[in-house]
């Protein structure tokens, strides 16, 4: 028995529910002894210190990631067990893989556990078909879902974003301005962020009065030496390109690599974007520029939402953060 059994039955929100139980004045007397009432039915008696927090809780968050080995992941998981240990919160990991039923399956083991809420790091949890994300919504009906750089739309899902459309059109714009007219798209995933990164791309070309090539754009695995195999490949064809924008620093990577094997000269004959302003990006000769993703900033962020969730508060389901574009030696603007 929780404070989302009290929620429901008492027909009132969880934060209704969490200033009952903090004393809030907030709250209007027939609103208040109905809760009450509830709760006497229910048998909910939350302990004292769970009482000081509002909710019915074991100190544990869930976490889940499709694979902790990904540099982007990993620094995720990092700054949120840092944030909320910081706040006197445990937390179970689990790392899920890309299929949906392993996805399920963790989800449902996290509420098999009570943890008082479950965070979804990376936007590879939001499936493109709805059906797809049912798993998410049912488990929102029961405890928070907080999602770190995905949306999905729900009561009691809250979503903490990088802006990464408007990163990669700024990128795309930055390459154009500074002379480059055949800037191919080098992608890893369909995720949610995967399609808005692509979408910025896309736009920036369009804005600026260059057309949407779909032979400059390809999905690769997020790995150094595919990237730069594949560059290799599309070079042998007679493919054209002066400047390559990729969705992540690994490809980035993997493209002054391949500049390196053919002689060609990195900024002066090929301008190299990566993403997410990893360790990578300093370990190339040349430097890369890249796109700072904000990931400490959107771990930090997804916590503070977390515990407004928890004390009540008034939380916002959607936070959007900026990222910058950090210039290093792989540009010429």
């Amino acid at each position: 028995m929780n404070i989302y059994d009290v929620s429901r039955k008492a027909g009132v929100s969880i934060a209704t529910v969490s200033r009952v139980l903090n004393g809030s004045p907030n709250v209007s007397d027939r609103t208040r002894n109905l809760v009450l009432q509830v709760m006497d039915d229910l048998g909910y008696t939350p302990n004292v210190f769970a009482r000081g927090l509002g909710l019915g809780t074991i100190q544990t968050i869930g976490i889940m990631c499709s694979d902790s080995s990904d540099p982007y992941l990993a620094h995720a998981i990092y700054y949120l067990e840092q944030g909320l240990r910081g706040h006197g919160y445990d937390s179970i990991l689990c790392c899920t893989g890309n299929s949906l039923e392993n996805k399920q399956k963790y989800l449902d083991l996290l509420r098999s556990k009570k943890v008082d809420a479950i965070i979804l790091a990376g936007s590879k949890f939001i499936g493109q078909r709805p059906r797809d994300n049912d798993y998410i919504l049912e488990a929102a009906q029961e405890l928070p879902i907080m999602l770190v750089n995905g949306y999905l739309d729900g009561s009691n899902i809250y979503s903490t974003l990088c802006d990464d459309r408007s990163a990669t059109h700024e990128a795309a714009s930055r390459l154009i301005a500074s002379g480059c007219r055949s800037i191919l798209y080098l992608y890893t995933s369909h995720s949610y962020s995967g399609m808005g990164k692509m979408q910025g791309y896309r736009d920036a070309l369009g804005g600026n009065g260059l057309p949407v090539r779909e032979d400059l754009i390809f999905q690769c695995p997020k790995d150094i030496l595919s990237a730069r195999d594949l560059l290799l490949g599309l070079h042998a064809t007679g493919l054209s390109f002066d400047a390559v924008l990729a969705s992540d620093d690994t490809l980035a990577v993997g493209a002054v690599k391949y500049a390196h094997a053919i002689g060609r000269s990195v900024p002066d004959s090929l301008s190299i974007i990566g993403y997410n302003n990893s360790s990578y990006a300093v370990c190339t000769d040349p430097e890369l520029t890249s796109i700072d993703s904000k990931i400490e900033a959107l771990c930090t962020t997804t916590i503070n939402t977390l515990m407004t969730v928890f004390n009540g508060g008034n939380a916002p389901s959607r936070t959007t953060i900026a990222a910058d574009l950090i210039k290093r030696a792989t540009t010429k603007f």
